[in-house]
């Protein structure tokens, strides 16, 4: 039975379900409620994505006739019919020098994200002609005990995008480094949870902002004669320190509810405090522990992004930073696809807490 279930959920995983059930839809063996379940899981998340597709289009469509009639306006009012006529005809030829700069449709932004996969490209080749021709001399100067010549130039959307991640990832650890331990001492202490709670209320709901110039005196001040990338600890101590107070809460609070049947046990088998705190306690907390990880993976997401781009830092907060201030006509389609990038990564990180939540989770259906 149990191998019955783990093979059911291996099968739903892969994707073998959702071929079965096309099979059977072809086939005309499909049952009704499977084929309800098909509908709503399936059909019902297409034609929501295609209606989005299409409000969206024509809404920039409607914003796009809106910007060159003013365009058009302006020009009658100020230099006459001749410019306004000129103005239309420019628009209409589709040449960028005239084109209103307003919310870019769907196929723009499609666009706009293949010529970004393609300077990537094209930055990645530079890069490794740059290492290649580089080789010989770096490997004299590491030899005469110099540092070698690295490449830098500008880094492309898609080495942002590592770049966020590596970032967010570092400043997580950061933050549960240091909220899972100061949670589960405040956890174990009444008296402490009571004297420390005012402190982290005030410091919970501070802004990125506060942290990131707190963060930037203190680490300017520390790697003043350092060569350590400054701009990348400065970004991740700022997102570890905005995004730790779910876990420090959530896991103080769990440690706090603990049964007390199972520390009473635990004084019966005469288990030491730590023998306690990781057979005991931390394994009964770990739902809530869970929890405020996955909020503050999240949050840490979240605030990456105003960080960077505060920092001018590397990385997608940049990206968008730069793009904006740049005012091409493409930019605005950049930033769409920016935000595109920004939205999917966010969820496939709290879909991986999730699933190594669910992984390391007791499952009832286990003992079957």
């Amino acid at each position: 039975m149990k191998q019955s279930i783990t093979l059911n959920k291996i099968t739903k995983f892969v994707g073998f379900g959702f071929l079965g059930t096309l099979k059977s839809i072809f086939t005309g063996n499909i049952e009704k409620e499977d084929f309800k379940n098909f509908l709503r899981k399936v059909i019902v998340p297409l034609a929501s994505m295609l209606l989005f597709i299409g409000l969206w289009h024509m809404g920039a469509k409607t914003l796009f006739n809106i910007e060159a009639e003013y365009k058009i306006e302006k020009a009658l009012t100020e230099q006459g019919q001749e410019a306004a006529n000129a103005m239309e005809a420019c628009i209409a030829s589709g040449a960028i020098k005239c084109q209103p700069n307003t919310l870019p449709s769907p196929s723009q932004v499609w666009a706009s994200f293949q010529t970004l996969l393609e300077d990537h490209l094209v930055i990645r080749a530079d890069k490794a002609a740059f290492i290649e021709k580089t080789a010989s001399l770096n490997a004299k100067r590491l030899s005469d005990g110099k540092n070698a010549i690295t490449y830098t130039g500008r880094p492309s959307f898609v080495d942002q995008i590592f770049t966020s991640i590596k970032t967010v990832f570092a400043g997580f650890f950061l933050a549960l480094l240091i909220a899972v331990p100061i949670g589960v001492v405040i956890g174990l202490s009444k008296t402490l949870r009571s004297s420390v709670n005012w402190l982290i209320q005030i410091l919970k709901p501070v802004s990125p902002v506060v942290w990131l110039l707190l963060v930037f005196m203190i680490v300017k001040t520390l790697t003043k004669n350092s060569e350590s990338d400054s701009a990348f600890i400065i970004s991740f101590i700022s997102v570890g320190l905005c995004s730790m107070w779910a876990t420090l809460v959530n896991t103080a609070m769990g440690v706090s509810t603990v049964d007390k049947d199972y520390i009473n046990v635990a004084k019966v088998l005469k288990l030491g405090t730590f023998q306690k705190i990781f057979k005991v306690i931390l394994p009964s907390a770990l739902p809530l522990i869970f929890t405020g990880l996955r909020i503050t993976l999240s949050v840490s997401w979240m605030v990456l992004i105003a960080i960077e781009l505060l920092a001018q830092s590397p990385g997608l907060g940049s990206f968008v930073w730069e793009e904006f201030q740049n005012g091409a006509i493409d930019s605005n389609s950049k930033i769409i696809v920016a935000m595109f990038i920004i939205g999917g990564i966010g969820f496939l990180l709290d879909r991986i807490m999730l699933t190594v939540q669910n992984m390391i989770s007791f499952d009832k259906n286990d003992g079957i």
